[in-house]
């Protein structure tokens, strides 16, 4: 299989693949935006480190290099504004996104997905996948735009963060010839 672009841009939006020295940026904007992530993801629900940083940055770099997913600094301008990643599953991908506070109602993971979206179709998913909370709108929002169908609700993985119900919306958009989702 080909190997991903490590950098997209979309005029202000560049994703770039996640690289040790983003590690003091990648601390700040998480832990700025603690109470505006913890409701929907486990994983800063005990707050975020600069070793936690460091560690999310080694198993990135692993995981790329196995082909296991691909992970972007999701950038505003010079500014890191969130994070986005795509993981391999069986005959296709899903995608996963964040934002720190101040980048949210911009666009940004808009743009993101449908750059990921293409490129995966590029080098031959069958399928891109996002999957979010039940109650998690915003999220849910973004492959909606798109015209991801809805396909089925599942189970979460747990532990769960404080605001999730366990029941995750799954969105799939299948690879056709017209696939590549339009600008909204």
């Amino acid at each position: 299989m080909e190997i991903p672009a490590e950098t997209h841009r979309d005029g202000d939006l560049t994703l770039t693949r996640w690289r040790p020295a983003d590690r003091a940026a990648l601390t700040a904007a998480v832990g700025g935006s603690l109470d505006h992530l913890r409701p929907f993801l486990i994983w800063v629900a005990g707050g975020y480190t600069d070793a936690e940083a460091a560690e999310f940055l080694a198993l990135t770099a692993k995981r790329w290099e196995s082909g296991e997913s691909c992970e972007y600094a999701v950038r505003a301008g010079p500014d890191l504004a969130g994070g986005i990643g795509v993981m391999t599953r069986d005959g296709g991908v899903e995608i996963g996104y964040w934002l720190a506070r101040g980048f949210v109602g911009r666009g940004l993971i808009t743009r993101a997905v449908r750059l990921l979206t293409a490129e995966a179709f590029r080098l031959g998913a069958g399928y891109v996948e996002i999957k979010h909370d039940e109650r998690n709108v915003r999220s849910g929002a973004v492959p909606a735009r798109f015209g991801f169908t809805k396909v089925r609700t599942e189970p979460a993985e747990k532990p769960l963060a404080p605001s999730c119900t366990g029941t995750n919306q799954v969105w799939r958009l299948v690879r056709t010839p017209c696939s590549v989702p339009a600008a909204p």
